[in-house]
């Protein structure tokens, strides 16, 4: 078996080659296939059948395994799930030992989770900045909502209110009620 890190290293190794391989397409099909409906059936099984009560068992499971320092923070209510992330484990990982193989990394959460949730009737507000940081804000397809104003999810543990949070949207890569990892805002 192959340590945390070990697996992030392999994986951004492993999308950049299915890109080589096969284009866009085939790193889609993979996010998709092997994570979405493989890897992480337990998580789609938990959230289809029990929402956002489902959502905070299984990430914030997941989550303490992969960021045990709490690199992160989870926020819900009743019609929103959320995740801010101040150290994302993996992308961390990745920008501290200079392994670049893919494009931007950080698209293959909304690679395997956008079709997850679509699947389960959620969409997905989310940004990140490349750092390894990042936030999602997941609610019920069809509800109001998306894009919450700063700290009034999240409150103080918010990650847009760092003062390194890059203020210029273009340094960001945004998505607005989505679940296609193609969905990002221009």
């Amino acid at each position: 078996m192959i340590g945390c890190y070990d697996f992030c290293g392999h994986y951004e190794w492993t999308f950049g080659w299915l890109e080589r391989a096969g284009g866009h397409a085939l790193v889609r099909d993979y996010w998709n296939e092997a994570i979405n409906h493989d890897s992480q059936r337990h998580a789609r099984d938990l959230i289809r059948g029990e929402g956002i009560p489902g959502m905070l068992k299984y990430w914030g499971h997941t989550l303490l395994e992969e960021s045990p320092d709490l690199g992160f923070h989870i926020s819900h209510r009743e019609d929103v799930f959320r995740i801010d992330f101040h150290d994302c484990p993996s992308r961390g990982f990745l920008l501290r030992n200079g392994i670049h193989h893919y494009r931007d990394y950080c698209d293959h959460c909304m690679g395997w989770t956008g079709p997850m949730l679509r699947e389960a009737g959620y969409v997905i507000d989310h940004e990140h900045n490349h750092r390894g940081q990042c936030w999602w804000e997941m609610r019920p397809a069809g509800t109001p909502g998306g894009h919450a104003a700063p700290g009034s999810v999240a409150g103080a543990k918010d990650v847009r209110l760092r003062a390194d949070w890059p203020r210029d949207p273009a340094q960001l890569d945004r998505y607005q009620k989505a679940n296609d990892p193609d969905e990002k805002l221009a």
